[in-house]
């Protein structure tokens, strides 16, 4: 065992042999997995100044693994290892100078930092970098560049530069637009495992954009993203399964799909997974699930929901009959342009002002002024 045979070195004070100790014990892919234990070698080995020991020990730090989460200190130990040369530590560094997390925000430094990393070829530097220059964070806005330093990344085969790098050819950002380009990129980061593009790539499957329309490869793309937890990809593969569009027709599915992107804030997800419980469809009928998720869906300002919910107070639907209450939802709706929401909108509100009657509040008026 690896450990056994380092451990004579490392007790005899060999700071190599000390952060490879601490690295097997870090490593979770492992059976020797024990941060703690790996925390306290990398100590020694970082005490000795390896930087390689003090870049490791910092992002304990940062995760909170095997010793308290501590920016600050995170922060000192990247410094030491960042001023050795240690590109990870230079990239960590700039990161936690950007968020102003364990040092005072300073976005200088914090491209300081990540160029020295990028141009040691550090991919997520370069990718960082490239970011910056692209929206102009600590930067000037420089299309070209940030296309140039994504593409460095994209070329390590970095699974995050190659999704951004197809949305630069997509959009025309430093390069000339060009969609077979970006597709290109979109695929390589989906197949490295990058939901965002899984998802991208999926959407385009399924609207037959830039590829024929494909739903059971919509499907493939869709499943892979969701399986990551992206919650549109969880809520549109919900909606194949519900339709039957490239995958068997399978309620039980799609509800457990739409559950999951639910949970995770997706509010046409909430709007869906309500109205299947207030129909009973797929899902045992349930109008307090049906209000409790409309509510959710409703404090994300989803149209769809304020008028489901305005419709189920307009009835007494799982809620006390409260016209006021719908009246107000359905405003909510209609100034969204929801078209449902204008007309139950116009038809409560004239029902209103007849059941005023004359002389009352909301009664009609003529009309008053210059001419006549």
């Amino acid at each position: 065992m690896l450990i056994e045979r380092l451990l004579p070195l490392a007790e005899a004070g060999d700071g190599d042999a000390q952060f490879l100790i601490g690295h097997t014990y870090a490593d979770e892919s492992g059976g020797a997995a024990d941060p703690a234990e790996a925390a306290r070698w990398f100590r020694l080995a970082a005490g000795q100044g390896i930087a390689n020991a003090q870049y490791a020990l910092g992002r304990l730090y940062d995760e909170g693994r095997g010793v308290p989460l501590d920016d600050a200190e995170a922060v000192r130990w990247y410094r030491m290892a960042a001023e050795q040369g240690d590109a990870p530590a230079q990239n960590n560094l700039g990161v936690m100078y950007s968020t102003g997390e364990g040092v005072a925000q300073d976005l200088d430094e914090a491209v300081r930092w990540q160029r020295l990393a990028a141009a040691q070829g550090l991919s997520d530097a370069q990718l960082n970098l490239g970011s910056r220059y692209l929206n102009g964070t600590g930067v000037p806005e420089d299309h070209a560049e940030a296309a140039r330093l994504i593409r460095l990344a994209a070329g390590q085969g970095h699974p995050m530069a190659e999704f951004l790098l197809g949305r630069v050819h997509e959009r025309g950002k430093g390069v000339k637009q060009d969609q077979a380009e970006a597709l290109r990129w979109y695929r390589l980061a989906a197949e490295h495992g990058n939901a965002a593009a899984q998802y991208h790539l999926a959407t385009s499957y399924r609207d037959g954009e830039g590829v024929a329309r494909d739903l059971a490869e919509a499907a493939t793309w869709f499943r892979k993203a969701a399986e990551q937890g992206d919650a549109s990809a969880q809520h549109d593969l919900a909606w194949l399964y519900k339709e039957g569009h490239g995958v068997s027709r399978d309620d039980a599915a799609a509800a457990r799909w739409f559950r999951v992107a639910a949970e995770q804030g997706h509010a046409g997800a909430q709007n869906t997974l309500a109205f299947l419980h207030a129909e009973g469809d797929g899902v045992p009928q349930d109008m307090g699930e049906a209000v409790r998720w409309y509510r959710a869906a409703a404090a994300q300002e989803d149209a769809s929901a304020l008028y489901n919910l305005g419709v189920l107070y307009e009835h007494g639907r799982g809620v006390p009959q409260d016209t006021a209450e719908a009246v107000r939802l359905y405003r909510l709706a209609a100034g969204q342009g929801h078209h449902s929401a204008m007309l139950n909108l116009g038809v409560l509100q004239g029902r209103r002002r007849r059941e005023a009657g004359p002389g009352r509040s909301g009664a009609l008026v003529p009309a008053s002024g210059g001419g006549r």
